[in-house]
């Protein structure tokens, strides 16, 4: 899997929680709807914050890569493509950090 991508993820979640397999943990959470896949998405925003501070790289890697999923599974659950995502990324490296921050909506 050298050349696994967060595109192959988006895809494989997708297919697992279509799938419907019991076994599966993405059809499972899923399953749950969105309330349960936003609670696993904070649980592991939290988690990866631990290990960042603890400075424990094989914790950080592991944490991240969990939040990475889930952060997947609240996208394909709400229909929020991730080209979206990265398109809008890809917005914002045309102006300064600043810039971009300045230009946005107040919440």
């Amino acid at each position: 899997m050298n050349n696994f991508s967060l595109e192959d993820l988006e895809r494989m979640i997708a297919e697992r929680a279509a799938g419907g397999d019991p076994a599966s943990y993405t059809a499972k959470l899923v399953g749950r709807g969105l309330p349960k896949c936003t609670q696993k998405l904070g649980e592991e925003a939290v988690e990866t914050v631990i290990a960042a501070l603890s400075g424990d790289r094989t914790e950080i890697t592991k944490e991240a890569a969990d939040l990475l999923y889930h952060l997947l599974v609240v996208l394909m659950v709400t229909g929020v493509p991730l080209a979206d995502v990265l398109a809008e990324l890809e917005s914002r490296t045309v102006r300064t950090g600043l810039e971009e921050k300045a230009a946005r909506k107040p919440v």
